[in-house]
């Protein structure tokens, strides 16, 4: 039989946001493989992420296997594809003697997700291998509850962007007329919070960082100061509504 390799989204880092499908999941495989920060040698840092704490309130810690991967490195192309290869390298060792894998990923594994390129490694590595994803509830969609953030409304767009793609697209995309979510835009704040005031966006914008934990912090964009926040921050701008209730259908 075909190993299986299932990337499974396992929300923003509040345990109660992890779907029934999930969590059968992540029971259901013999090994759940989690993502760890690499230390500058390349070694395992030591960190619980919040993939792996999310996922120990379902599983035991001996069912859970950690991987290093590189998964901030983006200024030595080299180090992060050695860093992605040793990674899969690992992943494939488990297939081979394990049926089923989950590998535990924050948010959704098809949105912005090292799961990503973990299943290309492997597809190559392995190629009879059958690689399946189970949808996670993504940061906008929690930042959005907890703030009361309508993120769309009628025919209004979304878009979503990373700012480590530069400001300059955030502030291309606030330039438009739909909702704008910026995900990893802590390291970048001040940045983001002129982007937000030139396109007089900010008054109804909202930032949050550690949703559903105990560090949790949900502010208005107005409230932006000049350090810098968490890198996992999530910005939503309400696209601008002046037509009342159903105006934009």
């Amino acid at each position: 039989m075909s190993s299986r390799l299932i990337g499974v989204g396992v929300g923003p880092g509040d345990p109660e946001l992890v779907t029934v499908k999930g969590v059968n999941a992540l029971r259901e495989a013999d090994v759940v493989v989690v993502p760890v920060m690499a230390a500058s040698d390349g070694t395992d840092g030591g960190e619980r992420g919040r993939a792996e704490a999310t996922v120990l309130h379902y599983v035991p810690e001996e069912k859970v296997v950690r991987v290093v991967f590189a998964l901030n490195e983006r200024s030595d192309r080299a180090r992060r594809e050695a860093a992605w290869d040793a990674a899969g390298t690992r992943v494939a060792r488990l297939l081979e003697a394990h049926g089923v894998v989950a590998f535990a990923t924050i948010g959704d594994p098809n949105v912005y997700s090292t799961f990503t390129y973990l299943a290309q490694t492997i597809a190559e590595l392995v190629p009879s291998v059958v690689v399946e994803t189970v949808p996670g509830i993504t940061a906008m969609q929690d930042l959005a509850a907890r703030s009361g953030a309508v993120l769309t409304e009628g025919t209004e767009p979304l878009t979503l962007v990373p700012v480590t793609a530069g400001a300059a697209v955030l502030k291309d995309a606030l330039n438009g007329t739909g909702t704008v979510v910026a995900y990893k835009f802590g390291r970048q704040a001040e940045e983001v919070a002129e982007a937000l005031r030139e396109t007089g966006r900010i008054e109804d914008a909202v930032w949050g960082s550690a949703l559903g934990l105990a560090e949790e912090s949900i502010r208005p964009a107005a409230d932006l100061g000049d350090g810098p926040l968490p890198y996992l921050s999530t910005l939503i701008a309400p696209a601008p509504r002046a037509g009342g209730r159903g105006g934009k259908l």
